[in-house]
């Protein structure tokens, strides 16, 4: 059935095969975005034909008009296409809960009171790559994103007001994202009467309301992930870092780049990485306020929005606002390596940032090999003397 039809979502395949099916991605799926689309494709369109190749095509691409975790967004549609609502809601969870009980239980071990040194090594090797990863994950999303662009030069002035805005403003980031938004809309808006619902007022009143901290500060760092991060997982890092360390000081700088890495080598969504801000505010409490928080709007978007997809991917309000926050959040997952760089506190962590820089780009090495070899040379290093940062 299409995203568009109005009719209700035909249960075709048991919850019981949701789950199986669903979970097993969740389990097995590192890589981010696009181990996660290749895997549903595989499962949905090709094995078991659930799904037609044009449906599945058409689910990708509402999916990237959404805010959120795109990959999170897309395994819920997917359940919901199969299985209806009730099948949304257990495949999406099958997906998340897997990544998410293995991020909280390393987070409880690499922000234990006093971890051992080879955790504590490890940390700080693969911590010292993530501002290229966060490069690569960037220079990735460019060329997709440069075919759509109707005017390039806006294009440009997007990314570039999206790059400063992470490497100088981060916590303010969910504002630049949406005013880049709407400035496309008002330049395009002659062309098309269409409209689109999204307002700046509740993310500033609630940015107010966060300055009590607490559970409700964590909420709302929790929200903005989930529901104003456009472009990916990674746009959660600028959103994050100034919340959890310098405002709130939920983590160091070190702690904050362990998080990221954790992210990383865990299998599911990246934005699990929240969940490990959250249990360092406030416990395995806080990791799964934390979580649940930041995936609700997925579960939302989908629950209410599904049967009207296709008009929302017809939308030209809708189009134009994501050609200005997309561009923008390229912009800000490149320009966050600048603070999570000068985050690295011992000299010996900028060799290895190279050596990982050379593995990506160079060697074209995944993500995951190159962090897990990173985190082995941080091992040695310390259990050779070097000092921790």
């Amino acid at each position: 059935m299409a995203p568009g039809d109005t009719s209700t979502a035909p249960a075709r395949i048991g919850l019981g095969e949701v789950l199986v099916q669903w979970g097993r991605i969740g389990c097995l799926g590192f890589g981010g975005p696009p181990t996660h689309i290749a895997m549903f494709r595989d499962l949905c369109v090709t094995r078991r034909k659930w799904i037609a190749e044009a449906e599945f095509e058409d689910s990708i691409a509402v999916c990237n008009l959404l805010p959120g975790p795109s990959s999170t967004q897309l395994a819920i549609l997917c359940a919901w296409n199969v299985a209806g609502p009730l099948g949304a809601i257990v495949g999406g969870a099958a997906f998340i809960i897997p990544g998410l009980v293995l991020i909280l239980g390393l987070a409880a071990v690499f922000l234990a009171t006093s971890p051992p040194l080879w955790v504590l090594g490890a940390g700080a090797g693969a911590g010292s790559v993530v501002a290229a990863v966060a490069v690569h994950a960037g220079v990735g999303l460019i060329p997709a994103s440069w075919r759509r662009a109707p005017v390039r030069a806006r294009w440009v002035g997007y990314a570039v007001a999206g790059g400063v805005a992470a490497a100088t403003i981060g916590p303010l980031l969910v504002l630049v994202l949406l005013l880049c938004g709407f400035v496309e809309m008002g330049l395009r808006r002659p062309r098309s009467s269409a409209t689109l619902g999204i307002h700046p007022a509740p993310a500033l009143l609630a940015t107010a309301a966060a300055s009590t901290g607490g559970l409700f500060a964590l909420a709302w760092v929790a929200l903005k992930v989930g529901a104003f991060a456009y472009g990916g997982g990674f746009v959660i890092i600028p959103l994050m870092q100034h919340d959890a360390v310098h405002r709130y000081h939920w983590m160091t700088d070190s702690q904050f780049l362990d998080a990221v890495a954790l992210g990383q080598i865990t299998p599911g969504p990246v934005v699990q990485i929240v969940a490990v801000g959250g249990y360092s505010a406030a416990g395995l409490v806080g990791g799964l306020l934390a979580a649940v928080v930041a995936f609700t709007p997925s579960f939302v978007f989908v629950l209410v929005g599904a049967r009207h997809f296709q008009a929302l991917r017809q939308n030209l309000a809708a189009r134009a606002f994501l050609d200005g926050a997309g561009p923008a959040a390229i912009g800000a997952i490149i320009g966050v390596s600048i603070p999570l760089a000068l985050a690295l506190g011992a000299g010996w962590q900028f060799a290895v940032l190279a050596a990982g820089a050379v593995a990506l780009f160079v060697l074209r090495r995944s993500v995951l090999a190159t962090l897990l070899g990173t985190a082995a040379i941080g091992i040695a290093v310390v259990q050779l003397g070097a000092p921790l940062p």
